[in-house]
């Protein structure tokens, strides 16, 4: 009972801190001399675009019926159009080109497609780093120097280096000798970065396995190939999916830097929406809200990968 009590006065006064700490931001958002116009940043999500319909020949409107615009061509031929909003009456005579009225759709806006590529170039980029990662990550346990040394030397100098730098390089100097467009430069660059830290977490999960159990393989008759592959990889996988989904998380906020090469990710979006609304916290407010869904939503996942995993065991 006295369990229940604590906790009860624990999550209330989580609510309370909550609601304290966005009163002291109402407060101060008072102090400031701004004003304030959230009402113009839904049409910077979704807005509602007018598509103008053209006559595609010379002829007479005859009638309006179900939403379409029934016109007879000069050479008799009924054409059936369809059109939401018409502009001419019935009887009107039409040459080709002439707009006949127009129809409307809810479009994406400026920050959607910026967040739409943002979620692209992050997917692309996870998956080629979780490759490099995994395939240094066994280079840097391997016994062969060669192998080990270059993996060092790799992660040493990518997590020596800030990825600003890196993205520069990747962009106008290996970008320009592949002839690289911006997407692909920067998915790479990103990839190169994230892939030297997934490699250490990889390796650490790898070293964390006890070698007991390759011992026993290897007394089984199995490769090293499939020992890893069997063995000892899903085990690190379980062990560091907390780690990797950190990494990938701070992957998709690294993803803004992508806007120095022009790259209209969610961050150049906001930027430009900024410069036509004159609206900079609103828009800027609405930007972080919409990276935390993202990087919240992959913490979702990954709470659940954990509890499936663990179930499996």
């Amino acid at each position: 009972m006295n369990r229940k009590k604590n906790t009860l006065f624990w999550n209330v006064a989580f609510f309370a801190v909550i609601i304290g700490i966005g009163f002291f931001i109402y407060k101060a958002s008072l102090k400031i001399n701004y004003t304030w116009n959230w009402r113009a940043v839904p049409s910077y999500l979704v807005y509602k675009a007018q598509h103008e319909i053209d006559s595609p020949a010379n002829g007479v409107v005859e009638k309006f019926k179900d939403g379409k615009l029934y016109l007879k061509s000069n050479k008799g031929k009924v054409i059936h159009i369809k059109i939401e909003h018409p502009v001419l009456k019935v009887g009107a005579v039409v040459d080709a080109g002439d707009e006949l009225g127009y129809n409307t759709s809810y479009e994406p806006g400026p920050l959607l497609e910026g967040l739409y590529m943002t979620i692209k170039v992050s997917i692309v980029s996870i998956i080629i780093a979780l490759i490099i990662g995994l395939i240094t990550g066994l280079m840097r346990i391997s016994e062969n120097p060669l192998f080990k040394n270059l993996s060092t030397v790799y992660i040493e100098l990518v997590r020596g280096t800030p990825l600003l730098v890196q993205i520069f390089i990747v962009y106008f100097f290996i970008g320009t000798l592949f002839n690289m467009t911006r997407f692909i430069a920067g998915a790479f660059a990103l990839a190169v970065f994230e892939g030297a830290y997934i490699a250490e977490i990889i390796r650490a999960g790898i070293q964390s396995i006890p070698k007991g159990q390759t011992e026993a393989s290897l007394a089984l008759g199995m490769n090293y190939f499939q020992i890893m592959r069997y063995i000892i990889i899903p085990q690190a996988f379980k062990r560091v999916l907390p780690a990797l989904a950190g990494q990938f998380i701070s992957l998709i906020k690294d993803s803004s830097l992508l806007s120095i090469i022009s790259l209209t990710e969610l961050t150049k979006a906001g930027r430009e929406v900024v410069a036509s609304s004159f609206s900079p916290f609103e828009i800027w407010f609405t930007v972080a809200a919409l990276y935390f869904v993202v990087t919240y939503g992959l913490s979702l996942l990954d709470r659940y990968l954990e509890r499936r995993l663990a179930g499996d065991e």
